[in-house]
């Protein structure tokens, strides 16, 4: 039942990967660009839970932060550089 669980993942990563790749949007490419990180986090979880190994949950916790803190940042950059192009007309 696992196996079927990341085999899912699996199909919902590259969904995921073809979205960050052909989406209208750059807000779609950022968000699809978090649910891979997500479905990553998932899918090395399970598969530490398959392997008996315990230390791949602190991993995946690891990159977890890790993808918020990228996601966060990257939209700041593109938050900053939207503002910064609706100003260069103005007199300030």
């Amino acid at each position: 039942m696992l196996v079927a669980t990341l085999i899912a993942i699996l199909v919902v990563m590259l969904l995921a990967l073809i979205r960050a790749f052909a989406g209208p949007t750059l807000y779609d490419r950022i968000l699809a660009v978090n649910l891979l990180g997500t479905k990553t986090v998932m899918f090395i979880a399970i598969l530490g839970f398959l392997s008996g190994r315990a230390y791949f949950l602190d991993i995946a916790m690891i990159y977890a932060l890790l993808n918020f803190i990228g996601i966060i940042g990257l939209l700041r950059i593109f938050e900053y550089r939207e503002a910064k192009s609706n100003n260069k007309g103005s007199t300030w």
